[in-house]
Formats: structure tokens, C-alpha cells, sequence
């Protein structure tokens, strides 16, 4: 049977702007690529609930979810993943002619946009705080780019959410920066640095999951005009397992509220099955209103 090239329910995806009251705290949003559609479920259900974080930090998927997020734009980020997925300009042969990479970022912040317009003015209002997380091909250190730091906040979104070894590194003011998660997946450390004592981390992964650790040297032989940003990339898994273990840490003690997938996530990174996307999506949605009036509590506590 061949599959459909745009997820059957995308005509009952949410489609609006929200308005709503500011909450003190901090949201951290993991990437994953197409496992974004879980946190892209979530913070729609944020929306709909009026659940509006202050300061939003993102990597990758999570950056190109939290622009949407702090935007206001209900359902934008699943209504282009779940309707374009297919198309070339995006992912495929025409997004090598674009933008010289086989997943097309530009396709998202430039070729939706004229289709859904961003709402730039409020993702960049100084009423909200939102974070881009790169990583610095230089140094292999992690980048924090907002409105503030940085030229354009889109090209540090794009920055953000380019991954290695299929795509050219992203310009940011001068430095040569690619997917924030080679060098930080999930940056709850960023959110106790800056002090926050309400912080809600989405992760794309399910309770439980790592990854497997191996002798890498992939990066190191691929980037060898960049070994800093190579040592970070080839050391991911064993971060990432890390970074994991301290999330569960601070739900543990209370310091942070925690939504991760209630079923095993069997989504790619590129994944093409437009039902399993639009599944992943409504799980988010479902995971987020099941602990709905549990998040309330917390955020007011």
C-alpha cells in the first residue's frame, strides 16, 4: 500500500494565535529532529491551556518548536512537519540545490513563512525570553543566542537546528556554528545557571532510554579542520546518557518537571511515515493534558 505523503488528520490540526498570561519559569526543549513532533504536541496543549512560560530555550527540533511556542502560533510547527514532510524543497533533492544539505531549514524559516507567516515582533518581544542553543564549530562549546546577542535570531534557529555531516555550518556573526545538540541536548544546566526554581524539561525520549556508547572517532576524521567541534560530537552518546541521568536527578528532588513520552518513541530522526509523525504528535498533546493540573500545581507551589 503506498503511503500518504501528508499525515491523514492534518486539516484537524489547531490553527490559531493565542494570547495569554506570562508565567515566571524556564522551558527546556530537547531536539531530535522528526521526534520534535512529541514536544510540538506538548507545547500546543500549552497553548490551548494558556501555559505560557516566560523564558523558552530550545535545541534543534526544540529550537524550531519554542520559536512557534513563544510566537503564539498554536499548531504552526505540526501543520509544517505533518503537511511537507514529502516535499523536496524540504527534505530530498531539491533541498541539496537550495541549501546544499539533504533537510532544507530554510524551507521551514523562509518557504512556510510566506505560506504562515511568523509572528516575528512577538517571538522577539522583550515580554518573553527565547534561546537558540548552537554549537560553536571553533571551540565545540555550546552557544546561548537570543534577540539580544545575536543579529538575527532565525539564522541562530537555523544554526541550531543544522545537523553534522549532512548540512554546511550555519554563519552566526562570524562563527561557523551547526545543530546545538552536538554539544548539549538537553540544557537544563543553562536554566540553573540562570537561576530559575521553575523549570519544565521536554524530552523527545521516552523515561529509561540511553543511548549506546561506543569508541567513536567518526567526527574526528570527518571535521579534521575541526578538532574541538569533532572531540564534542564523537563524546554526544556518553553526554547525552549523562545529561539524562541529571534530568531524572532533579524530577527526583523536585527541581524540575519532567515531560517525557509514556510510550516508547520508534520515530527517526528522518522519519517518513506520515501516521507514526501525526501519532507522535497527538502523544505529545495526550502526555502534556494528562499532567496538565499536575504542572499547574507545580508552577504555582
Amino acid at each position: 500500500m503506498k503511503k500518504s505523503k501528508v499525515y491523514s488528520g492534518w486539516d484537524g490540526l489547531p490553527n490559531e494565535k493565542t494570547q495569554g498570561t506570562v508565567q515566571k519559569g524556564c522551558l527546556v526543549l530537547e531536539g531530535g529532529a522528526f521526534r520534535g513532533l512529541y514536544n510540538q504536541g506538548v507545547l500546543d496543549a500549552f497553548l490551548e491551556q494558556d501555559i505560557n512560560i516566560h523564558t523558552v530555550i530550545g535545541v534543534s527540533a526544540g529550537a524550531l518548536a519554542g520559536m512557534n511556542y513563544v510566537a503564539g502560533q498554536l499548531g504552526r510547527s505540526a501543520r509544517a512537519n505533518l503537511k511537507y514532510r514529502h516535499d523536496s524543497r524540504y527534505i530530498g533533492a531539491k533541498a541539496w540545490l537550495l541549501g546544499k544539505s539533504i533537510v532544507n531549514v530554510d524551507f521551514l524559516l523562509k518557504i512556510c513563512d510566506e505560506i504562515d507567516p511568523l509572528d516575528k515582533e512577538r517571538l522577539t518581544s522583550p515580554d518573553r525570553h527565547f534561546v537558540a542553543v548552537a554549537t560553536n564549530c571553533l571551540n565545540g562549546n555550546t552557544e546561548y543566542y537570543d534577540a539580544n546577542n545575536c543579529s538575527n535570531i532565525l539564522t541562530a534557529i537555523k544554526a541550531s537546528a543544522t545537523m553534522p555531516y549532512i548540512s554546511p555550518m550555519i554563519d552566526v556573526d562570524g562563527t561557523p556554528c551547526l545543530d546545538g545538540g552536538c554539544s548539549c541536548a538537553i540544557p537544563y544546566q543553562w536554566a540553573l545557571d540562570e537561576g530559575f526554581d521553575k523549570i519544565i524539561i521536554i524530552k523527545t525520549r521516552e523515561r529509561g532510554y540511553r543511548k549506546l556508547v561506543g569508541d567513536r572517532h567518526v567526527a574526528e576524521r570527518y571535521y579534521r579542520k575541526y578538532p574541538a567541534f569533532a572531540k564534542a560530537l564523537d563524546q554526544g552518546d556518553a553526554r547525552y546518557n549523562k545529561e539524562c541521568d541529571a534530568v531524572d536527578e532533579l524530577e527526583k528532588k523536585g527541581q524540575a518537571f519532567v515531560i517525557a513520552p509514556s510510550q516508547p518513541v520508534t520515530v527517526g530522526r528522518l522519519e517518513s511515515d506520515m501516521e507514526k509523525l501525526g501519532e507522535l504528535y497527538w502523544l505529545g498533546y495526550e502526555d502534556a493534558m494528562e499532567r496538565m493540573s499536575e504542572l499547574r500545581r507545580y508552577l504555582e507551589g
